[in-house]
């Protein structure tokens, strides 16, 4: 186990990063607001179809970090719009695809196969339709049909180009009217990555570096990330990097349905209490019951002797809210990575389940064993 001197010592060391961080994820990392406004600009100068008027719903396709800038896209618009957005992580499209649907294909390679199972599926139906991809066969099929496609143009690991696969559906939703202009939301989120990209640098030292210190908390133990809400979607996020990035374990809940059962499961088994670290992601704009259950649920884990730590959100709109507590947890899995001594951008059991599938590409019907 790590205490705070021993994490210092490895965390501070930067020209240790190198020995486990053999892709370098932490350009990546350090890219983020970059990558913010790259992303803008392009999508920006991206065109629609005048006939993508008049949709009334949106079913966003995609897995894994293709799909989670279509969960923060669909909570932003969850505060405003009147159209339903669904992120569908599925082989198969829901049965009300029709014409007035918009549904966007997200895959940073082109060759997810559930998203292109999906899309191959909308191809038969009368439904707008759009790709969000840096090629592979989501690209050609969305050629060979003349389907617009906005073309990704950062290399990385899809979860490293998160602002490529959400960004762009803000300002697509935002030109099609189900948001309103997001352009200050967008600099103020701008204006915090940098801020707290300067904070949470790896040349800044663990003694005044956050994700540093919450590293060295969780370090050895199982994750297990609260929030709800606008920041349900971080949660998720938070999870996933911790899996991906850290090889470590994680575990998401959302207020308030935790408080109806997740709550009641901390007594068993016995060794649970010391395995876990909870990180409860909070925001001013929840609902004031919901931020009361924080207060509730934290009185809980005092009283359990479960280690915890309540991570405030910065800024003033949802998305700079949401991106400020994105970058914490990103920066997070990373140090964690370190501590754990494993390379952040492998993820080599992922490969391994493709490769497996691989090896029955005529595995298609219903039912089949």
């Amino acid at each position: 186990m790590y205490n705070r001197f021993s994490a210092m010592s490895v965390l501070d060391n930067t020209q240790g990063y190198g020995k486990y961080d053999t892709s370098g994820m932490i350009n990546h990392l350090r890219q983020f607001p970059d990558q913010f406004r790259r992303a803008w600009e392009k999508a920006n100068s991206f065109e629609l179809p005048a006939t993508y008027t008049g949709i009334d719903k949106v079913i966003i396709c995609g897995m894994g970090g293709s799909a989670i800038g279509g969960d923060m896209g669909r909570r932003l618009a969850l505060k405003e719009s009147s159209i339903p957005v669904w992120v569908n992580r599925n082989y198969e499209l829901p049965p009300f695809v029709d014409k007035n649907t918009l549904l966007i294909a997200s895959s940073y390679s082109g060759n997810t196969e559930e998203t292109i199972a999906a899309f191959n599926e909308a191809l038969k139906t009368p439904a707008k339709k759009l790709v969000l991809t840096t090629g592979g066969k989501l690209k050609d099929t969305a050629e060979q049909n003349n389907i617009p496609a906005y073309i990704i143009d950062y290399p990385s690991p899809p979860r490293a180009a998160f602002p490529h696969s959400f960004v762009p559906l803000v300002v697509i939703f935002q030109k099609l009217g189900i948001l309103g202009d997001k352009s200050g939301d967008l600099q103020e989120s701008i204006d915090i990555l940098d801020k707290l990209g300067a904070d949470f640098a790896e040349t800044k030292p663990l003694i005044s570096n956050h994700p540093k210190q919450l590293a060295a908390k969780i370090y050895g133990q199982i994750a297990v990330i609260y929030s709800g809400g606008i920041l349900s979607e971080v949660a998720r996020r938070w999870k996933t990097q911790l899996n991906e990035n850290s090889k470590n374990l994680a575990l998401y809940d959302l207020f308030p349905e935790l408080n109806h059962n997740a709550a009641t499961g901390y007594d068993y088994p016995l060794s649970a209490k010391a395995s876990i670290f909870v990180c409860l992601l909070r925001s001013p704009l929840l609902h004031p019951r919901t931020r009361l259950r924080y207060e509730a649920t934290a009185k809980l884990l005092d009283e359990l002797n479960i280690n915890y730590e309540i991570l405030d959100a910065s800024g003033e709109s949802i998305m700079a809210q949401m991106m400020s507590l994105v970058l914490l947890g990103d920066y997070l899995s990373y140090y964690l990575a370190i501590l754990n001594k494993v390379d952040p951008t492998p993820v080599a059991p992922i490969d391994s389940v493709k490769k497996y599938l691989a090896r029955f590409p005529d595995y298609n019907s219903p039912g089949k064993t």
